[in-house]
């Protein structure tokens, strides 16, 4: 259920289009629907802006599945994360028109795009190896509305890479920034630009990286202002901040 839902659902019934007994028939799954492995929040996009989204990871190919088409059914566009093939397999089977991003491991049925930000976001990686995370913090940006520019491979080991692409940088309202190793990029962005830094580690390293450990903390213990951490290989958490950044009022 969407404010605009809502709202369509109350003027139907006020207008004598549609009886009181329909409308509470529609409103039967609300605040969320129970579907015995899991609770569906069908109403978290009127609290928070944004449907329920699926975290794949450990759930059936199955679940993911009726999950999916719950949330669809009910008016909402569709975001799943961490997903295989199998999951998507699944979903397609129930919503064809599921696209699925193998490198991100996101599930998406955009049914209503909503409107774009006036804004953009810039998702900075230091390496290659760290585009998966980055991919699925593009997916979640731009299924919340938002424009992306994707820069790759800027890492501090060759720092003219990062030079070279700083005006595009500079341009956005909020830069994500993703990087494993010892994490250093977030660090050097947040000294170059007057714009709110969202760190990502992840876990791409080793020995001494312990899994993006270090890249955590590195991150956290930045001397850089205006720089906030997230979780190691949480794409989905660092575009929703950007998200609710960029949709805040503030102009690139």
């Amino acid at each position: 259920m969407t404010p605009e839902n809502l709202k369509a659902l109350l003027s139907s019934v006020r207008r004598g289009r549609l009886s009181v007994a329909d409308a509470a028939k529609r409103l039967a799954h609300m605040p969320f629907e129970d579907l015995g492995f899991a609770k569906v929040d069908h109403h978290r996009a009127l609290r928070t802006g944004m449907p329920e989204v699926i975290l794949c990871m450990r759930k059936t190919p199955s679940e993911v599945a009726l999950i999916a088409e719950r949330i669809v059914r009910h008016g909402h566009n569709l975001l799943g994360t961490k997903a295989s093939s199998e999951h998507a397999e699944a979903v397609r089977k129930a919503l064809p028109d599921a696209r699925f991003n193998e490198r991100a491991g996101t599930i998406s049925v955009e049914r209503k795009p909503l409107k774009k930000a006036r804004g953009r976001i810039a998702i900075v990686t230091a390496g290659t190896s760290d585009i998966p995370v980055a991919e699925e913090a593009r997916e979640t940006c731009e299924i919340l509305g938002n424009r992306v520019d994707a820069i790759h491979d800027a890492g501090v080991a060759g720092i003219h890479r990062l030079f070279g692409r700083l005006e595009k940088i500079r341009a956005a309202n909020v830069v994500i920034v993703v990087a494993g190793m010892e994490g250093a990029l977030a660090s050097v962005v947040g000294g170059l630009v007057s714009r709110p830094v969202i760190a990502v580690p992840t876990s791409v390293g080793y020995g001494a990286a312990f899994e993006g450990l270090a890249p955590l903390l590195t991150m956290l213990n930045s001397c850089a202002a205006g720089i906030a951490v997230v979780n190691i290989d949480n794409g989905f958490g660092a575009a929703v901040f950007a998200s609710l950044v960029n949709r805040s009022g503030m102009r690139p």
